[in-house]
C-alpha cells in the first residue's frame, strides 16, 4: 500500500524536520518527505492533513493498566486502545497490579497480554521492592530477563537503608 499525507505539518525532533511537507509511506514505512509542491507518486492513496500536525508516535512512561488484578478499571488491551487513540504508539506499565509486577511471571504475562492486544507497544516497568512494600529488593533480574524496561514503586519510597 502506498499512502501520502499531504499538506499537514511534520514535527520530527529526531530527523530536525519542523516544516509543512507530505509524508511518503510504502507498505508501512515512511520512504520520504516531499515538498507539498509536488505531485503524489502514481498510484497511492492521499490523506489530507491540512490543519493537522503528523509526528512520531508518542511514548508515555507513566501508564497505570490495572491488568492483572483489577481488570473491572482497566484491562491491557482497553489501555493500549485508548493510548494509541491519543497518538501513543508506546506505553510503559507501572507495577501496581495485583499481583504486583515484582517477578518474572508477571512481567512475562505483561508483554504477552501488550502483544496480544497488537496495538501499542506494551513495556513493563517492575516494582523495586517486593509487593512493592519498600523493605526487601524484588528480583529486579530475573525481571528484566522477561523485559522489564525499568523499575519504580509507583510514588512509595523505600523504607529499608540496605
Amino acid at each position: 500500500m502506498r499512502l501520502l499525507i499531504s499538506n499537514g505539518y511534520i514535527i520530527d525532533p529526531a530527523q530536525g524536520t519542523n516544516a509543512g511537507k507530505n509524508l511518503f509511506i510504502e507498505d508501512g514505512r515512511v520512504v520520504g518527505l516531499l515538498s507539498q509542491s509536488e505531485d503524489p507518486p502514481e498510484g497511492c492513496d492521499v490523506f489530507d492533513a491540512t490543519g493537522l500536525i503528523v509526528a512520531p508516535g508518542f511514548i508515555d512512561m507513566h501508564v497505570h493498566l490495572r491488568e492483572p488484578g483489577h481488570e473491572y478499571k482497566e484491562t491491557i488491551a482497553s489501555g493500549a486502545a485508548a493510548a494509541v487513540a491519543g497518538g501513543f504508539t508506546t506505553i510503559c506499565a507501572m507495577p501496581n497490579t495485583e499481583p504486583i509486577n515484582d517477578n518474572a511471571a508477571v512481567t512475562r504475562f505483561v508483554i504477552e497480554q501488550g502483544q496480544r492486544a497488537n496495538l501499542a507497544n506494551v513495556f513493563p516497568i517492575g516494582a523495586v521492592t517486593k509487593n512493592s512494600a519498600g523493605t526487601e529488593l524484588a528480583e529486579m533480574g530475573e525481571m528484566k530477563e522477561a523485559g522489564i524496561i525499568a523499575v519504580s514503586d509507583d510514588g512509595r519510597s523505600v523504607q529499608a537503608p540496605e
